[in-house]
């Protein structure tokens, strides 16, 4: 009998991680990743994902690996487990922390697998806090704050948390890109964040609907107004969120499903 393959793989370039490979990285925050769903060894989006690895190791790095390079780690270890997974690429300098490597030291890639998500069922109650990360356009690892607000939301009786800059604007959630809805069209806050790669699938197939959308400044004082609200990542393209701090929200099952639709239009592609 045949064993079946194990959801929960990881691999340093390519190849089976050892323990002295990974020692290193055990308490390591200067790194960048990509996350992403595996449905039947195939993902949507993977341009934007090999977009956002090139980008982010030029800004930490000063240099990135070629695309093909990547996508070859990603076929690697996708092989190695079931059709449908959940992946996280994690790019890293093995010169480490607190030090400045130069153009000799090359960066390496550790492709963690584990057994597919969809998310949370939701409707979501999303506390909201103050909040701005560092490097915001890059999802890097140093994110202790994002695990400690959502430990602070669950205390006060909500699911999750979304933030605000200090201008009051809605940015981001803990580990989600947030969207609105006006009844007519698609409103993405503008503020500083990470554009994700769900967002960006959406955004084009929006376009290709023919959805209207606006980027625009979204603070709790619109909330009100406001027919929807959404959370979205590698997990989903979107869940409702039932109340926004003190605001109740309508859940707009319609714009849900639109999401989805447009998310379920985008064609997954083999690395």
């Amino acid at each position: 009998m045949t064993a079946s393959p194990e959801a929960h793989v990881t691999q340093c370039n390519g190849r089976e991680a050892t323990v002295e490979r990974l020692s290193p990285l055990s308490f390591a925050g200067y790194a960048h990743f990509t996350a992403m769903q595996v449905r039947g060894g195939r993902v949507r989006g993977l341009d934007l994902h090999l977009e956002r690895l090139r980008l982010a190791s030029h800004e930490m790095f000063g240099q990135a690996l070629p695309d093909d390079e990547i996508r070859r780690y990603l076929r690697t270890a996708i092989a190695a487990g079931p059709d449908d997974l959940s992946l996280v690429a994690t790019v890293y300098s093995p010169a480490g922390e607190f030090t400045v490597a130069g153009p000799e030291v090359t960066p390496e890639v550790l492709v963690r697998t584990s057994p597919p998500s969809s998310g949370p069922q939701g409707p979501l109650r999303l506390a909201t806090y103050e909040y701005e990360r560092t490097l915001p356009a890059v999802k890097h690892v140093g994110e202790l704050a994002k695990t400690y607000f959502l430990r602070r939301a669950a205390e006060q009786g909500f699911d999750d948390a979304a933030f605000v800059d200090r201008m009051g604007r809605f940015s981001e959630g803990t580990i989600w890109n947030l969207a609105f809805w006006d009844g007519e069209a698609v409103i993405w806050p503008q503020a500083e964040k990470l554009y994700g790669t769900t967002m960006g699938i959406l955004r084009r197939q929006l376009d290709r609907l023919g959805i209207p959308q606006r980027d625009r400044i979204v603070t709790s004082a619109d909330l009100p107004i406001l027919a929807g609200a959404v959370v979205m990542n590698s997990w989903t393209p979107g869940i409702a969120a039932s109340r926004i701090g003190g605001v109740p929200m309508p859940q707009a099952a319609a714009f849900v499903e639109l999401l989805h639709e447009a998310y379920r239009a985008e064609p997954l592609e083999t690395p």
